[in-house]
């Protein structure tokens, strides 16, 4: 019998997937959970055989992050409504076992689930092959930490402040890569950098 843990915080997907693997009969989803923040102490005490998370929960990657650390028999499987090679990149740093969109067949959810269980990887064969296809970053480190506080809403001086430069020093990267990525305004950026996973 494999044993679910589902963490979902949409309650129409979290329900469909209760009811979808429950329907097996090697199957049996322990609890299902709404909040990201429960998923590792209630892992921990039900050791699971596989963890489903929802890739728009909030801290998703760090939880799978942690389910990797504190819990290495627990496979861990991503379902994504986006298909973004930056976030299979993230999710395979964070040492996820399977990554798949929520839109993938009833029959071949369940089939990932058993590879899963089994140790094996099961990755989502579109965002695979946009993951290998993703151009490489033309930003350097210093331009991505600057573009991941603005990403977080942090002002030029709030930037500043946080990586010690000047605030003219902030608006300059910023501007140098709005240039480099063909971007509209720093938005655009943010936009452009998050699709393709350089963020």
């Amino acid at each position: 019998m494999i044993s679910i843990l589902i963490v979902e915080n949409m309650n129409l997907v979290r329900g469909g997937l209760v009811a979808l693997l429950s329907g097996h009969p090697d199957m049996e989803v322990a609890a299902a959970l709404e909040s990201a923040d429960k998923a590792l102490p209630t892992a921990l005490e039900l050791e699971p055989d596989v963890v489903i998370l929802g890739a728009d929960m909030d801290d998703g990657f760090a939880v799978v992050r942690s389910l990797h650390e504190e819990l290495r028999s627990c496979a861990t499987v991503i379902m994504a409504n986006r298909r973004r090679p930056g976030d299979l990149r993230r999710a395979v740093a964070a040492g996820v076992t399977g990554f798949l969109l929520i839109d993938t067949p009833p029959a071949d959810l369940a089939d990932a689930v058993r590879r899963v269980a089994q140790g094996e990887r099961v990755i989502d064969s579109e965002l695979a092959f946009a993951a290998l296809h993703r151009p490489e970053s033309p930003l350097t480190e210093r331009e991505v930490d600057v573009l991941r506080l603005a990403a977080q809403g942090a002002s030029s001086a709030e930037i500043a402040g946080h990586l010690f430069l000047s605030v003219r020093t902030v608006r300059n990267h910023i501007s140098r890569i709005i240039g480099k990525i063909g971007a509209r305004n720093r938005v655009d950026a943010i936009r452009i950098a998050d699709d393709a996973g350089w963020l």
